[in-house]
């Protein structure tokens, strides 16, 4: 006998609740619904071009550099604008900081106190958790706290102000780095990397790196002495390793611009099939926006590209919608998207492997946001290098703003993201924006697809249905702008999950 339950997943931006259908303590289906209806999409309407980068930012307080990145790059596109190198190094130099920030904040702070559960207290490595991963008490938690705060300030150095900054215009940014500032942003990232060579690796990031394979992970990790080989023996465990693969397609934009080549990205952008094992070119005329199960209104009963996209808000909870999420295809199949996906299109040696051998899951999705951190923080201190070489360099380029069409992709934290802008007479006539979440935690699709989230909770085991950790696992690894809170609703009990 079946039996429905909700998971409610409290966010920065609003509510994200989970269905479940559970038959035999086993989950035989489930829905991701989009509990909350912003509406930046037609705020944006009838708006000058220009307001963009002071609207759109306010809409992530998590990502809000990436959003400004993303919106400032569509304008860009539209009037075919190029900024000079060294504003590509700072506008680089804040998207890595935050989301170096953001890796280690949902790391420790979000996913590795749900690990001192006491479900887990008789397994063995059980007290090295505790006291490395606590909430408010562990080493490591009270650790990212300090450095995470630390990092961030690098986008204040160069923005003025972190979340919400408005420094990156058309045409470069409008802060002067100078050498002082470059000298305290790279104080610093050697802090950041000292903190994660010493309490997290174990190892110094040259010996890490050197870490390509699956078998060399395990060899180094069974005797490691760092909180992320903690983690992953733990993660193994607990068999994290085994659930919540989800869909076969890996997407990236590819991540910050190439200041010597801006047609070129820093980390390859496209389509991994981890199927086929196979990579492909990224090509957005394929991306479309299905809302064939939201809760949006359209004549056009095909899905449509994003320029072409509307967002007509039609609530209807009798109907078969159940999301104000849209659901993002990629010629027609569902996608994941975020840290682990970036890496495997960037072709990252060791995830390639671990992604090969043991196939998508939980344990490997949250690895990827320690194994990024070690990429970003070496990419991180090349940028402020690059920029203290060229320190005299001018940061901005004037020319006009023209009317059209304009693409802003970028790689936020939590995965791809992507602007589009129409813009007549300077004025906004159309915005869509498709967050990580959106392609993450979308409903289902005119096709019946389920979304990633939504086939990655298929066939988990819940032995204990009024605490579903292996639910709380699985999503959490996405990251979908949750904060700590979990609540399960039914038989008229509530159940609080997770951190507080």
């Amino acid at each position: 006998m079946s039996r429905r339950v909700k998971v409610q997943l409290n966010r920065v931006e609003g509510d994200l609740e989970l269905e479940l259908e559970v038959e035999q303590g086993v989950v035989t289906n489930a829905w991701c619904i989009g509990t909350m209806y912003r509406g930046f999409e037609q705020i944006l309407i009838g708006r000058a071009a220009m307001d963009s980068l002071a609207i759109t930012p306010r809409i992530c307080g998590i990502c809000s550099t990436a959003h400004l990145y993303a919106s400032v790059l569509a304008l860009e596109s539209m009037s075919q604008i190029t900024p000079p190198p060294n504003a590509i190094r700072v506008r680089n130099i804040c998207l890595l900081a935050e989301e170096i920030q953001s890796d280690c904040r949902q790391t420790f702070l979000m996913f590795t106190p749900d690990l001192c559960h006491p479900g887990y207290s008789n397994l063995k490595l059980y007290s090295q958790i505790k006291d490395q991963f606590e909430d408010m008490s562990g080493s490591i938690y009270q650790d990212a706290v300090r450095f995470s705060r630390d990092i961030i300030e690098i986008v204040a150095i160069f923005g003025g102000q972190w979340p919400h900054s408005s420094y990156m215009v058309p045409g470069g940014v409008t802060s002067l780095p100078d050498t002082n500032k470059v000298i305290s942003a790279l104080s610093v990232v050697d802090n950041y990397i000292n903190w994660l060579e010493t309490k997290v690796l174990g190892v110094s990031i040259d010996h890490w790196n050197q870490i390509d394979s699956l078998e060399k992970l395990n060899e180094l990790t069974e005797t490691g002495k760092g909180a992320a080989s903690l983690f992953y023996q733990f993660g193994k465990n607990i068999a994290l390793n085994q659930i919540g693969g989800g869909c076969k397609l890996l997407m990236s934009y590819g991540s910050l611009i190439d200041p010597d080549n801006p047609e070129d990205t820093l980390r390859n952008r496209g389509i991994y099939d981890a199927t086929t094992q196979s990579f492909e070119p990224l090509d957005q005329e394929q991306i479309t926006e299905d809302i064939s199960y939201s809760w949006y209104h359209d004549d056009q009963a095909a899905p449509r590209h994003p320029h072409d996209g509307l967002t007509q808000p039609k609530y209807d909870p009798d109907s078969k919608r159940y999301s104000w999420a849209k659901a993002p295809r990629y010629k027609d199949k569902v996608v994941q998207t975020g840290p682990l996906a970036q890496l495997i299109l960037d072709k990252d040696a060791l995830l390639l492997d671990m992604l090969e051998k043991q196939g998508g899951n939980t344990l490997l999705r949250q690895f990827a946001r320690i194994q990024r951190q070690v990429r970003s923080i070496a990419l991180l201190k090349e940028q402020l290098n690059g920029l203290l070489q060229n320190i005299t360099e001018p940061t901005m380029t004037h020319q006009p703003l023209l009317d059209g069409e304009g693409i802003g992709m970028i790689e936020a934290a939590r995965g791809s993201l992507g602007h589009w802008v129409k813009v007549e007479n300077g004025t906004i006539s159309g915005y869509q924006v498709i967050t990580p979440t959106a392609w993450n935690a979308s409903p289902r699709d005119q096709n019946q697809q389920p979304g990633h989230i939504e086939s990655s909770l298929i066939g988990i085991d819940i032995p204990d249905i009024d605490d579903p950790l292996s639910v709380g696992h699985v999503v959490r690894s996405h990251d979908p702008c949750l904060v700590c809170t979990v609540h399960l609703l039914g038989s008229n009990k509530k159940h609080r999950y997770g951190v507080i």
